[in-house]
């Protein structure tokens, strides 16, 4: 939930309808103590693989790389990691951050939400999937260019990774019970 994804270069019109859900995940997470992990792309001029596909975007260093106001990480459990790549975990140190989570017992399920459900979302779960996390997905706090590729994003997610597709409002109350 970058600058340049919600309302510069790649903006998806249909960003805007997730913030306030993922705002109360984060809101959640953070009274529970949950780590928050924010997957932010932070280009260099060099990522052509990427800059010949969509053109330059969220490039490090650059206010459409900043993470939207309405979603700013806080003090305390939330991190930033910065990828560039559509995956979170492909170059980036997030295996190793969350398998010291939890006194070095490591993380078992991971939360992913954003954009976009067909591509980052997507390419991340596929990562989780191969390293044995549990993963969930809040359908109304995941986004993509159009409809289709929204729900194609989530029941592929689903059928080949074992993804569980759920609305914030049950994940937080997952938050809730595990009291």
């Amino acid at each position: 939930m970058q600058n340049d994804f919600v309302k510069g270069k790649l903006k998806c019109e249909r960003a805007t309808r997730i913030i306030p859900n993922i705002k109360t995940l984060l809101e959640r997470a953070h009274a529970r103590n949950i780590p928050v992990f924010y997957c932010i792309d932070e280009h260099l001029p060099l990522d052509t693989y990427e800059m010949k596909l969509w053109g330059p975007h969220a490039m490090k260093g650059t206010k459409g790389a900043n993470i939207i106001d309405e979603l700013r990480p806080s003090a305390g459990n939330d991190y930033v990691v910065s990828k560039r790549t559509y995956s979170a975990f492909d170059g980036t140190g997030l295996d190793r951050a969350l398998n010291g989570l939890y006194d070095g017992k490591g993380a078992d399920t991971l939360i992913i939400t954003g954009l976009h459900t067909n591509i980052c979302d997507r390419h991340t779960s596929y990562d989780a999937f191969t390293r044995g996390l549990k993963i969930m997905i809040p359908e109304d706090g995941v986004e993509a260019f159009t409809e289709q590729e929204h729900l194609s994003g989530l029941e592929y997610m689903k059928r080949f990774y074992g993804a569980d597709i759920m609305k914030v409002s049950e994940i937080v109350n997952l938050f809730t019970r595990k009291s």
